[in-house]
């Protein structure tokens, strides 16, 4: 495969339905030259870019994708969570302790089962590389490292604040188009991945993808250059919208899901 495939999906409830994380654990991928016979194993960076209680959403979208992901078969060992704002201790969160998905499965996201890589001010653009690429101090812990090779599957889901070709890291930094795509382009010439599943839930999320160069890599993104990506509803008893439209339509798709399904990404595709 020489070019990335790159898929976009537009965020309305009509029209979406999600990927299969059962594709990471098995391998299904329905596209003949995305599909290998190289896989071994499969790994995951769940990254929640935003600070402030009103971005509450971010961290809940998160925290909904780490849930899934882990249920349905890679574990912590393999996950590396970033999460910007601990809204779960915010002073204004009428639940102390909690993150919610949603308002009407009122299910805690944040449970004792939760492993936090990267934390707060912890969460920055230069951090994010480095665990994509490897360039990280030789006294970093190795539950904070991205240890992958040519065999591995890797899911990167990024959710957040973004315009045209730039994603906000706190509110402060950015990371550009063309990082993201250099950065997973150095993943493949260290031979960190054998495939990438980039999901990227952010206003104009198809930009972060359209400088990609690198091969195995499948984008899917929650708007079209020039759209946003909107919030779901509203927690009248947390104050704040506790979901964006993408992510909570996948948690929909995927809390049906079960470990040993069969279903794939044609499945997604094919709706």
């Amino acid at each position: 495969m020489k070019d990335p495939k790159t898929l976009l999906l537009i965020s309305l409830p009509s029209f979406l339905i999600f990927p299969v994380f059962v594709t990471l654990v098995h391998l299904v991928f329905i596209f003949p030259s995305f599909v290998s016979t190289r896989h071994t194993n499969n790994w995951a960076v769940i990254v929640d870019t935003s600070r402030f209680w009103f971005n509450y959403r971010h961290a809940s979208n998160v925290l909904a994708f780490y849930r899934s992901i882990k249920r349905l078969g890679i574990p912590d060992s393999r996950i590396i969570l970033m999460l910007a704002d601990d809204a779960a201790c915010n002073s204004r969160n009428p639940r102390p302790g909690t993150i919610f998905h949603s308002a009407y499965k009122p299910i805690n996201l944040y449970g004792e089962d939760i492993e936090v890589d990267y934390r707060g001010y912890e969460v920055t653009v230069e951090n994010f590389i480095r665990i994509l690429t490897g360039r990280l101090p030789p006294s970093t812990p190795p539950l904070k490292r991205l240890n992958t090779d040519q065999f591995s599957n890797i899911l990167i889901y990024i959710t957040g604040h973004g315009g045209d070709g730039f994603l906000k890291f706190q509110d402060e930094n950015e990371i550009s188009s063309l990082e993201l795509a250099d950065a997973i382009e150095q993943m493949w010439q260290k031979r960190r991945y054998n495939e990438i599943l980039l999901i990227v839930d952010t206003c104009q999320a198809e930009s972060m993808a359209s400088l990609i160069y690198s091969p195995n890599v499948l984008t899917i993104a929650s708007s079209k250059v020039g759209e946003d990506s909107l919030s779901h509803h509203m927690d009248s008893d947390i104050g704040v919208y506790v979901a964006d439209r993408y992510s909570y339509y996948a948690m929909e798709f995927l809390d049906k899901i079960e470990y040993n399904s069969t279903a794939t990404m044609a499945s997604f595709v094919s709706q």
